[in-house]
């Protein structure tokens, strides 16, 4: 069951950082980020080199959980990218399990 709601998904949206921001909020620094975004774990919103990128909220959630895996789990970059994926995944596949399940109970 995912705990993210709509009005945070929303947030995560509206939410605008620059790469500055992003490396600050995360504690890493910016030849970090530019390895998630040529990996694909994140993608910049606007701008085409890193000092006009422009990120969303979920770019912040996404750099901190590869920060995570990084450190915590001593994960190589490719591994981060494929360990995203799949957690999106599988969170995604658990939501709809869950409407699946409320739309049967409703019948």
């Amino acid at each position: 069951m995912s705990s993210r709601t709509p009005q945070a998904e929303m947030m995560d949206e509206l939410m605008r950082l620059t790469l500055r921001d992003l490396c600050h909020d995360c504690q890493v620094n910016a030849e970090y980020v530019i390895e998630l975004v040529e990996f694909g774990v994140v993608q910049p919103r606007e701008g085409r080199s890193p000092r006009e990128w422009i990120f969303a909220g979920e770019d912040l959630v996404r750099v901190k959980k590869a920060e995570r895996l990084r450190r915590d789990l001593d994960v190589n970059l490719p591994g981060v990218a494929l360990s995203l994926d799949l957690l999106e995944e599988v969170r995604e596949l658990r939501r709809r399990v869950d409407d699946l399940e409320q739309d049967r109970t409703r019948d």
